[in-house]
């Protein structure tokens, strides 16, 4: 395994996970709805959690959660990037607008997030001793969380949008009813928002 690019994955995952902080704190200025705003406040809490784990795991394998690198400035960048989307929309005066775009952005987030842990774990499975120990808890204790942020995050997307075109929206979405946590899952909800 290519352990440069492994410690730029973790690095890179923690700075999007402390972005995703302040991108959760920007949405929850922007949420309309109030299941949306629970919602977001538990990910929120969670996303803290997530940086503290990533941040423990870059220790117990002797490597600098601190250190930068231009791919961890460009994930940097690109939180901000969200931040920016959504204090914009929320200076345009649309509330239904800023909500739609504030899940956008956590959309876009959540998906690098998901996709982050995914490849984590595909390295926890292959590395031993004590790294390989600390990687493996760390995946253990955020997956699911990911897993459902992200499917979550993109019901609601989808109901949202609905609703400002003037559609019949299912709030809160069937991911929400159905705990979904799995693409499978997300399908059959969305197949299944049909029947209301």
């Amino acid at each position: 395994m290519e352990m440069q690019m492994v410690k730029e994955l973790l690095l890179q995952s923690l700075e999007h996970e402390m972005g995703g902080v302040k991108i959760y704190e920007t949405a929850l200025k922007c949420a309309q709805n109030e299941d949306l705003k629970e919602e977001w406040q538990k990910y929120h809490e969670q996303t803290q959690r997530h940086v503290q784990v990533l941040h423990d795991v870059l220790t117990q394998m002797q490597l600098d959660p601190e250190e930068q690198t231009p791919g961890r400035k460009i994930v940097h960048d690109m939180g901000q990037s969200f931040v920016a989307a959504m204090q914009a929309a929320l200076g345009a005066g649309d509330p239904a607008q800023a909500e739609c775009v504030a899940c956008e952005c956590v959309v876009h987030a959540e998906e690098t997030d998901h996709f982050n842990w995914h490849l984590i774990g595909e390295v926890a499975k292959k590395m031993t001793g004590a790294e390989g120990k600390a990687l493996k808890e760390a995946h253990k204790e955020v997956e699911d969380q990911e897993d459902e942020h992200y499917y979550h995050s993109k019901g609601w997307l989808r109901e949202l949008s609905l609703q400002a075109l003037g559609m019949k929206a299912v709030l809160p979405p069937p991911e929400e009813r159905k705990h979904v946590k799995s693409a499978i899952g997300q399908a059959r909800a969305e197949q299944s928002r049909m029947k209301h």
